[in-house]
């Protein structure tokens, strides 16, 4: 897997937040959703002792 892989997933999923939020309320829940298990699989990471970006 590439170093910059979870920054660049991050990075779009903010982007599709940014737009769910602005143009398509209905769709921001999806894009929340998708946040929060990022936010969960970059904890679950560091609590494992492995570097939250590989």
């Amino acid at each position: 897997m590439s170093r910059y892989t979870l920054e660049t997933v991050a990075i779009v999923v903010l982007i599709l937040w940014l737009i769910g939020w602005l143009v398509v309320p209905v769709g921001g829940n999806l894009i929340h959703l998708l946040l929060v298990l990022i936010l969960i699989v970059i904890l679950v990471r560091l609590l494992r002792g492995q570097s939250p970006i590989p």
